[in-house]
């Protein structure tokens, strides 16, 4: 599934829901040493889940902030 921000921005896509924390793809991890790490999202987060996409309820560029990495 397609992670989205409020604003409708890309933000990952899920590889896994492990907990309370959604698991993003390594190949959307970004640059630099962010690079081929998976990443977590809070299902706090999530506002609401429409078809196969997850629209979180901060902007993509907020959401990001708030990522875990390991």
């Amino acid at each position: 599934m397609e992670v989205i921000g409020a604003d409708g921005v890309h933000v990952g896509t899920v590889d896994s829901v492990t907990g309370d924390r959604l698991k993003l793809k390594k190949s959307d991890s970004g640059e630099g040493h962010h690079k081929g790490h998976h990443h977590f999202i809070s299902r706090g987060l999530v506002a609401e889940v429409e078809g196969n996409q997850v629209r979180l309820s901060a902007n993509a560029d907020v959401a990001v902030t708030f990522e875990e990495e390991e």
